[in-house]
């Protein structure tokens, strides 16, 4: 595991690129578009809120947070009568399942098993509390099949951190466009990440302009040094907050799982494209 950062963020490193199937593979859209879901809208949308129920989109505005919500109110709740919470919570163990199983067809299904027994572990001890998309997802079903248990596992662990991190970014006075903004200042593509997530050119620029006058950013947009110790007070943040689950687990433990996770992971991310919001590092040592 990486010495030079928490615990917590070097693991999610490593599970994330698990629940990120999903998104990114032919499998994952064509079980949603089976469903009735057509579309990277639709199926991101209703996927991903389906644990929540057939709810409107004030309440998943406020979960997905960077997101604009002009997207999301135009998808929700008209999703559901394409397919309702529980076709789209199918659709996305059926894909999910199907992508894992192509994407780790040479690993040997016992190190998959040990993987997803130890995050099985870690999640039936999550304190989700303050955590909305986290709890809804461990409220849900273990799933029958291999494939289908380590994905939900790993989607539970990624919601809990991502429910940490937003608590992150509003404690730090950013709201959803401002805190891509800053991304984009750090290490990331205006261009590719704003359509992502749907901000128009307008509330983009309205977001800079409010970066520079609270002295995140310079007047070119670049990020000031103040900001980046305020990026780095809110990844630390964001850290502390994930970070109490494995507390109890010695370091050789949380080597153990991340040694067992690393080639799973790996695998994993060579399904993701090279562009993508999820915010991992280039590449793992």
């Amino acid at each position: 595991m990486a010495d030079l950062v928490h615990p917590a963020r070097a693991l999610w490193w490593l599970f994330e690129p698990v629940h990120a199937v999903t998104y990114f593979t032919p499998e994952g859209s064509a079980a949603f578009e089976a469903v009735g879901l057509r579309g990277a809208a639709r199926s991101y949308f209703g996927g991903r809120a389906a644990p929540l129920g057939p709810v409107d989109a004030p309440p998943v505005i406020a979960a997905f947070f960077n997101f604009a919500p002009a997207p999301i109110e135009r998808a929700l709740p008209a999703i559901w009568k394409l397919a309702d919470p529980d076709a789209a919570l199918a659709a996305r163990i059926e894909g999910a399942s199907a992508a894992l199983e192509r994407l780790l067809e040479h690993v040997d299904p016992r190190q998959v098993e040990l993987v997803t027994d130890l995050l099985e572990d870690v999640v039936t001890r999550l304190d989700c509390a303050g955590r909305v998309l986290a709890a809804a997802n461990a409220a849900l079903p273990r799933p029958a099949g291999l494939y289908g248990r380590l994905w939900q596992a790993a989607t539970v662990m990624r919601e809990h951190r991502g429910d940490g991190h937003v608590a992150a970014l509003v404690s730090a006075g950013l709201d959803g466009c401002e805190a891509l903004v800053v991304r984009c200042a750090l290490d990331a593509r205006r261009e590719a990440l704003q359509p992502m997530r749907g901000w128009t050119d307008e509330e983009w620029d309205g977001a800079t302009a409010r970066l520079v006058e609270r002295g995140w950013l310079t007047e070119r947009g670049t990020i000031t040094e103040c900001g980046r110790l305020r990026h780095q007070a809110l990844e630390a943040a964001t850290d502390l907050a994930a970070a109490r689950v494995w507390e109890g687990h010695p370091r050789a433990a949380l080597d153990r799982l991340a040694a067992a996770l690393k080639p799973i992971s790996t695998l994993c991310r060579t399904a993701l494209p090279p562009i993508n919001p999820i915010g991992l590092p280039a590449a793992l040592a």
